[in-house]
């Protein structure tokens, strides 16, 4: 009776090394994947293009990509807004600048770039895995909740941009500043004409 309990621990051992091990290398490509921005977010748009015409190609799942829009609009929202929100947060810490003379501080989001899309490819996989099983293709009317996302994106972005345009913060970076200062003139190179 003793071997029993010891029998079943040493079988489950070999598949705690293996999910162990299947973490470690997950990590590690993840991690190395980090600073190739351009080419995670190809592979997301690849992996976005099979769900929909898998979708498209079943006429189907129309709750599925509903729930993946309206979770992919709250990461979205997430992405843009400021880790520090000022309307929400009037605390003493680093905060937006909302004059010209205020100090610069840098925008940092809610929600990092990295994050954001490890988000977004892993709700795409989700979806597209639950295109297979028919208990997800919910029978329903898809123009109305096309209609329904699509007035909810319309309201939430505005809502996002009055925010953005209130305390004048933009959440991309468009590269480095480029500030036209004092140019010095043809005429003033440094010698008097006596």
């Amino acid at each position: 009776m003793e071997g029993t309990g010891g029998s079943s621990a040493s079988a489950a051992a070999p598949v705690n090394q293996w999910l162990l091990e299947f973490s470690r290398r997950f990590q590690y490509y993840l991690d190395k994947s980090t600073p190739h921005s351009t080419y995670r977010w190809i592979g997301t748009v690849v992996i976005a293009s099979i769900y929909i015409l898998r979708v498209f190609y079943l006429q189907g799942f129309y709750i599925v990509s509903y729930g993946l829009g309206i979770y992919l609009l709250n990461l979205l929202i997430g992405f843009l807004s400021p880790l520090v929100d000022p309307e929400l947060e009037p605390s003493d810490g680093p905060m937006l600048p909302t004059k010209g003379s205020d100090e610069f501080k840098p925008f940092i989001r809610r929600l990092p770039e990295f994050k954001f899309w490890y988000s977004f490819t892993k709700a795409l996989c989700i979806a597209f895995v639950m295109t297979f099983f028919s208990v997800f293709d919910v029978p329903v009317f898809w123009p109305i909740l096309l209609c329904y996302w699509v007035v909810l994106f319309v309201l939430t972005m505005r809502r996002q941009i009055a925010h953005m345009v209130k305390y004048r913060y933009i959440p991309f970076n468009l590269g480095k500043q480029k500030y036209g200062g004092k140019r010095s003139s043809a005429g003033s190179s440094g010698t008097r004409a006596d």
